[in-house]
């Protein structure tokens, strides 16, 4: 009788260990379905600049050097400033030039989108596409201002 139980208690483990394996699987999955980003062009007040594919201005950080976060290390500043995402090389759309997108690794290996050596970011208080009132914004020690591009600062 003890032998059945030892059975059922080992079946009962192998079941519950693998349950907890898919569940962890399924959760991981979501990240990696994730794609590459898009940047592209859109004529503004300012010129033309560069935004996501949303179509919201990305901005680049005065504090910033080439293929370098400093954001990131700031308390605050990615909530701010989110940096632009993508899961492989990202896209270029019209008027951009492949050739100047790229990424870096930050922690936790995410991958942010560079443009000309620029770490792209986003601005969580932008109302929508082609809000450009925050370029010149002072915060976090540097100057947020859009690129174009070129990958030139647009202020």
């Amino acid at each position: 009788m003890k032998r059945i139980h030892l059975i059922l208690a080992g079946v009962l483990t192998l079941a519950t260990s693998a349950a907890t394996v898919a569940s962890a699987q399924q959760r991981v999955a979501p990240a990696h379905a994730s794609r590459a980003a898009m940047v592209s062009q859109r004529q503004t007040g300012l010129g033309k600049i560069l935004v996501s594919a949303s179509g919201r201005t990305l901005y680049e950080f005065t504090r910033d050097r080439t293929n370098r976060d400093t954001c990131a290390a700031v308390s605050g500043c990615s909530e701010a400033w989110p940096p632009l995402q993508s899961s492989g090389r990202p896209l270029a759309g019209s008027g951009v030039r492949s050739s100047l997108l790229s990424t870096i690794t930050l922690r936790g290996g995410i991958k942010q989108v560079t443009y000309a050596g620029h770490p792209l970011y986003l601005y969580s208080g932008d109302s929508g596409p082609g809000e450009t009132s925050y370029v010149g914004e002072r915060a976090f020690g540097g100057n947020w201002y859009a690129i174009n591009s070129s990958g030139h600062t647009v202020k």
